[in-house]
């Protein structure tokens, strides 16, 4: 059995005369924080939807927790918080959450210690008693996010979760993700705050049309390419020519050094300064933003 908690092949759909999703083929690990990007029309929602097995796919292959996707023993395992998510307003949050524990097949035991703890945790424990027809549209989120963890899954789907939340609610958005991975739960995160989404995801997927087009690790920049700022004095401008070995677009304009290169060969790159007689002061790598790589992959109009 594969050891990758999602794995597409090919994975497709067609609505009529529209591919929804074209070709899907994605590998997320355990433990992950996987974020799946892409602009509005994309296929995000419609490909989160075949790997719950809400939707059938047209052509394809989906693997969910190791079983085919959709299968009932996989969707217990499975916590899902959707961006558009409509409760019964006559419930109370422990009503709620006691009515999706027990379609995940947990005992009513389990629930009287779980759902107290959950409430506790998304800062509800004041609203126990009210209506969800009373809730404001950031207390509906934080029932739906303790909702998707009701059932202590093994990987969670979070669509847009820090919709209608105040920053002290993001903080909190990020900080049971990170609970959540450290108890060994895999995420997959679905987001438009691309800054979210770069504090939290070790890896994102950027979907275009339909496809995935590109993969990148968040976590680990020592093989992505910076710009990096250096302020070096008496520095030959023979020596110039040598940084070619490590670095593109390399320009001095008095003190400033300017270059294009890998992390990982910043500490070769100052040695080789240093050889050469300059004084290094300062080395500055400036990382391209999630943004910045967004509009690079997707394009500004997203393909559309």
């Amino acid at each position: 059995m594969s050891e990758l908690v999602i794995e597409t092949r090919d994975l497709r759909k067609v609505f009529g005369n529209k591919v929804a999703v074209h070709n899907l083929t994605l590998e997320v690990g355990p433990g992950e924080v996987f974020g799946f990007l892409g602009p509005n029309g994309a296929g995000k929602s419609t490909s989160v939807k075949m790997l719950l097995g809400l939707v059938r796919s047209t052509s394809g292959q989906a693997r969910v927790l190791g079983r085919p996707a959709g299968e009932t023993a996989a969707r217990r395992r499975v916590g899902f918080l959707p961006e558009h998510f409509r409760f019964y307003d006559w419930l109370t949050p422990g009503e709620l959450l006691e009515l999706h524990g027990r379609l995940c097949g947990m005992s009513r035991a389990r629930l009287r210690e779980r759902i107290p703890q959950l409430l506790d945790l998304v800062g509800l424990e004041p609203h126990a008693g009210k209506r969800l027809g009373e809730f404001s549209k950031g207390m509906l989120q934080r029932i739906g996010l303790a909702q998707a963890l009701v059932n202590e899954p093994d990987l969670l789907f979070l669509d847009e979760p820090t919709s209608g939340l105040d920053p002290l609610g993001r903080r909190l958005v990020r900080d049971i993700i990170a609970a959540e991975c450290e108890r060994g739960a895999t995420v997959f995160l679905n987001s438009h705050l691309l800054g979210e989404v770069e504090m939290t995801c070790d890896r994102v997927a950027f979907l275009k049309q339909g496809e995935v087009v590109a993969t990148k690790a968040l976590r680990d920049g020592s093989a992505e390419e910076s710009t990096v700022e250096a302020r070096v004095a008496r520095l030959p401008a023979e020596a110039l020519g040598g940084l070619d070995r490590w670095a593109n677009a390399v320009r001095l304009q008095g003190e400033r050094l300017t270059f294009e290169a890998r992390t990982a060969d910043l500490p070769e790159i100052v040695r080789y300064l240093a050889a050469q007689g300059a004084d290094v002061y300062r080395i500055a790598p400036r990382q391209r933003s999630l943004e910045d790589l967004f509009l690079e992959i997707v394009g500004e109009d997203g393909g559309l």
